[in-house]
């Protein structure tokens, strides 16, 4: 994490003996829960043992996963915690972080060039072509109602011409509608 937000460093969290955790930057006691927000908006942290001084951001970093994959946001799968697990005491167990942080680095790079190809597999896709027709259709019905329109009723009514009664300015809206559901069919075609 490289981004701050305030300060000019990570913010201090300092965990207490009753399990509190206090950030020091904002004077106020936190949850879990603030500290992964503060992840997932890349706000940089330190959480350090008020007694000791001791360093245990991997620690709560840990427990914030655990948490969150108890409550149904599994992302880590079972097999790959087994194999995971199976490192520890391997000889290639000090090879592990590295290769896991500079993965997920590239896959964070990576991410953005995934979402365009996942939405460029969907251009020349039928929904695509769908979309196009639909547009097409709301600018053709959106053009029929504009002021002199072909077809479209007049803006306002003539002076000489006599008031229509309710049943034939229904019949005329029928009418109207008519016309425009044969353009839009012709555009469906």
């Amino acid at each position: 994490m490289k981004k701050h937000t305030a300060g000019d460093g990570p913010a201090i969290i300092k965990k207490y003996a009753n399990r509190r955790l206090y950030n020091t930057e904002t004077s106020s006691y936190i949850t879990l829960e603030h500290l992964a927000a503060m992840t997932r908006e890349g706000r940089d942290f330190k959480v350090v043992d008020a007694k000791s001084d001791e360093d245990i951001t991997h620690n709560i970093l840990t427990q914030i996963i655990m948490e969150e994959e108890s409550r149904g946001e599994t992302m880590l799968p079972v097999n790959f915690l087994r194999q995971l697990i199976s490192m520890y005491g391997d000889s290639m167990q000090a090879m592990v972080p590295g290769y896991l942080e500079a993965s997920m680095d590239s896959f964070r790079r990576n991410q953005l060039q995934f979402k365009s190809a996942v939405e460029g597999a969907f251009a020349n896709s039928p929904f695509a072509e769908l979309a196009k027709q639909n547009m097409a259709m709301f600018e053709a019905a959106t053009q029929a109602f504009k002021p002199g329109a072909v077809g479209a009723a007049p803006a306002k009514p003539a002076e000489d011409a006599t008031p229509l009664s309710k049943d034939e300015e229904i019949a005329a809206l029928k009418a109207e509608l008519g016309k425009l559901v044969e353009k839009i069919d012709k555009l469906g075609e």
